[in-house]
């Protein structure tokens, strides 16, 4: 057995652990609670202790709900992808032209309608299929927000004036961009883990596809429920670490720099990512913001947050190797960044 199977398997056994291990810890707590109340026992640590776990269990509880809903959409999504669409007849579909596959494929969201908490598998089940993997990196960072549900919620909280455009404009040229960047490198072993490009050959082959309505949704469901599994891991522990930083860091670390042009911006992106807010609803996040940081800052929360936050950089590291896992968030961070500060010293308004 190799090393990197070892280390995955004990990464696999230390997540499944989790839950566990927060659950006996939880009940020890209550009962040292039942007993300092039964015997009249003063134990100030123990309540602090208790009221920081009932904060994170809130936050916890708060994200995790929210993200699960659209975790299976995005499941559910590629178990409709592997079912419906053929991959030779995918293959010929795109386009042989690399910027026009990337431009065509950051689009993708229009039809199918996934957050960044789905969009994970649902791409990978993509460039499976034949999708050039500078293809697959534009659908991962574009999707989440070139959607339907997304752009209606972002119209219905700021209009149709800079921000709305400004986060469908910047989220289409960073994710083509950054498509651009990975289509240099030739080799995908590079980028994807290992096994994660495999292709069963029966999968392609024609009688491999179920003849009736009823089997083939049978077959999408099995597929989705084995990647929300898979994924749900995942999103189970970005869910803890973003509640323990949400607990743990105070807001008013924040204070004082909010309306620096420059400052802000990165401090948006950083919010982003601790607040991990699914993409369907973090514009009603946003537009508390507003009269706080500028317009150009706000943009950085709304475009950042739905390509990388804690959750779906778990979900990254599932699929990409570290290095390319780097490069997915140093070029879009770096490339909002430089747009959000030009946007500020411009002063244009919300």
């Amino acid at each position: 057995m190799t090393a990197s199977r070892i280390r995955g398997k004990f990464k696999k056994k230390v997540i499944q652990a989790i839950p566990v291990w927060m659950t006996l810890f939880l009940v020890i707590l209550g009962g040292l609670a039942w007993l300092s109340s039964l015997f009249s026992l003063k134990m100030n640590w123990l309540n602090l202790i208790l009221d920081f776990f009932s904060r994170f269990t809130t936050v916890f509880l708060g994200i995790f709900i929210e993200a699960v809903p659209f975790l299976l959409m995005g499941t559910l999504a590629s178990g409709l992808v592997e079912v419906y669409f053929r991959r030779e007849d995918f293959v010929k579909s795109i386009p042989r032209q690399t910027i026009l596959a990337v431009v065509l494929s950051s689009l993708v969201g229009i039809v199918f309608p996934v957050c960044e908490c789905g969009v994970v598998p649902f791409m990978r089940r993509l460039v499976r299929k034949g999708l050039p993997y500078s293809a697959g990196v534009a659908v991962l960072l574009a999707v989440p927000v070139i959607n339907p549900v997304v752009i209606a919620s972002t119209y219905a909280a700021f209009g149709h004036g800079v921000v709305f455009w400004g986060r469908i404009g910047i989220t289409l040229v960073v994710a083509i961009f950054t498509g651009l960047v990975f289509s240099l490198q030739k080799n995908p072993d590079w980028i994807f883990r290992e096994g994660v490009l495999a292709v069963d050959q029966a999968e392609s082959s024609p009688s491999a596809f179920p003849l009736t309505t009823q089997k083939r949704l049978t077959n999408a469901l099995i597929i989705a429920a084995d990647e929300f599994v898979e994924m749900g891991q995942f999103l189970v522990l970005g869910a803890l670490l973003a509640a323990g930083l949400q607990t743990v860091i105070p807001q008013a670390v924040f204070q004082g720099s909010l309306q620096h042009p420059a400052i802000s911006p990165i401090i948006t992106s950083f919010l982003a990512v601790l607040l991990s807010i699914c993409s369907t609803v973090d514009a009603f996040i946003a537009l508390s913001f507003t009269g706080v940081f500028p317009s150009g800052s706000i943009l950085a929360f709304l475009v950042f947050g739905p390509m990388v936050d804690i959750k779906s950089t778990l979900m990254y590291l599932k699929v990409f190797k570290g290095k390319a896992v780097f490069f997915l968030i140093v070029i879009p961070l770096s490339l909002i960044i430089m747009v959000s500060i030009a946007i500020n010293y411009l002063g244009w308004g919300y």
